[in-house]
């Protein structure tokens, strides 16, 4: 490392004290998208006392994605909000840890059990839409988180949520906006304080926490081995011949079954709310669908065919990542850009940020999935578009998300016009990059159905 380089780059000097908390906890898509336009690549502020660092150029997140992620770890500040929920399950854990705990959950995602996924994810799709009335006003964000949870408790799990599926999605916006508040707050508040908060997330992971144990006690009891991601955990054993504790299967069976089914409904909620915005899209996207499946019920063959419904989806997700923010902590000084990083430091990643950055993308904050058409994923640089992460910890259900969100947006477009109306959903960073207040459309029977 150069010595001589400087100590850190420019960046808001903030308030005493909370540094930019307070612009942070307001609004962090705009502080993010406010830092990087002012001060450029790397930015550097404080949140508290935390040092933190935006890079913004995709050589520097490639430094800390690739070349050098030994050198850093998930960062401890945030996931200490979610640890909770998560526990050390694959999105927190770190080390030896999280390198064992992907290979165990890599076969479930693998090609041949992808490709068993794809029915179960068209017959959902089908079933939930048999419930959508033409011309009534339906909220396609809770519709669509129901129909993917569903589909990640069957095909990874394999058991039925249905009769749990308000439960869950009520429990899972109690968390995710009790999460929200907690970065927007300066302090950290631990979840023992029985702040009503607080109260509030305890109560809703408990009935979490109380669907898990079900799940994994019915397996259990039924001695099956289905080749799915829940058995490979009951029947996983340490480099001593253990087998995984209770927690620990906990932990998996929670993240994956959140995480499994989050990004694909965002993903698809917000490109619904787009198309809908988009009458010419939609109605390009509709004739592919016609030429590729007729009247008949799209198929995993039928992925390659349907690049516009791909192109749409990716489009969306530039404009409305799912992973909002990616964070990091340097266990190691480095250097980067040529400036200082102390350990301890934050690194923050946005693909917020990048995805609407004019210099890799025209006329970034439209939705023209056209531009996706010519090859655009291989001219960008590599970490310009990020939707899924990147490096060794890309999210391991990319693939599963991306072949769901294909199926599902060509069974609804095969059956539906989604008409828009007067609201647009804002933007709630939490985790997740949810639709606040969700995504209230009108769906009407397509001609010819």
């Amino acid at each position: 490392m150069n010595f001589a380089a400087p100590q850190k780059p420019p960046g808001p000097k903030g308030v005493p004290l909370l540094g930019a908390g307070l612009a942070f906890g307001r609004d962090p898509l705009s502080f993010l998208t406010g830092c990087a336009r002012r001060y450029g690549d790397l930015v550097s502020f404080r949140i508290g006392a935390w040092p933190a660092l935006l890079v913004n150029n995709p050589d520097d997140i490639e430094y800390v994605l690739v070349k050098n992620h030994r050198g850093f770890t998930k960062n401890r500040h945030f996931w200490r909000y979610v640890r909770a929920i998560f526990g050390t399950g694959l999105l927190t854990a770190r080390g030896d840890d999280w390198q064992r705990q992907r290979r165990l959950n890599a076969p479930a995602f693998s090609g041949q059990r992808l490709a068993g996924y794809a029915a179960v994810m068209v017959r959902r799709a089908q079933a939930a839409l048999e419930g959508w009335r033409p011309g009534e006003r339906i909220d396609v964000h809770a519709e669509i988180m129901a129909l993917t949870l569903e589909i990640a408790a069957e095909t990874l799990f394999g058991t039925s949520v249905t009769r749990d599926v308000a439960d869950i999605e009520q429990s899972t916006n109690v968390l995710m906006a009790e999460i929200s508040a907690r970065l927007r707050r300066p302090i950290f508040i631990p979840d023992g304080i029985p702040i009503p908060g607080n109260l509030r997330y305890r109560r809703a992971l408990r009935r979490i926490d109380q669907l898990v144990a079900r799940i994994i006690t019915e397996r259990r009891l039924s001695g099956e081995d289905r080749g799915d991601l829940l058995s490979l955990l009951l029947l996983a054993r340490h480099e001593n011949g253990e087998p995984m504790n209770e927690r620990q299967i906990r932990d998996e069976v929670v993240t994956m079954l959140l995480a499994g089914h989050e990004t694909t409904a965002l993903a698809l909620s917000w490109t619904c709310y787009l198309l809908s915005r988009h009458p010419a899209v939609e109605s390009s996207l509709a004739a592919e669908v016609r030429e590729v499946l007729g009247t008949r019920s799209p198929a995993l063959s039928d992925l390659a065919s349907l690049r516009v419904c791909e192109q749409a989806i990716s489009e969306a997700m530039r404009l409305y990542p799912p992973a909002w923010a990616i964070g990091r902590e340097a266990i190691d000084a480095c250097e980067i850009g040529g400036y200082r990083v102390p350990v301890g430091m934050t690194i923050f990643i946005s693909p917020w940020v990048l995805h609407r950055d004019s210099r890799y993308f025209d006329d970034p904050e439209e939705f023209r999935p056209d531009r996706w058409a010519g090859g655009l994923a291989k001219q960008l640089p590599r970490f310009a578009y990020m939707p899924f992460g990147g490096g060794p910890r890309v999210c391991i259900g990319n693939r599963f998300a991306m072949m769901e969100a294909v199926l599902i947006l060509a069974t609804i477009v095969q059956q539906f016009v989604l008409e828009a109306q007067n609201e647009r959903p804002e933007p709630f960073p939490s985790i997740t990059l949810r639709p606040k207040g969700g995504v209230w459309l009108r769906p009407q029977s397509r001609c010819g159905n």
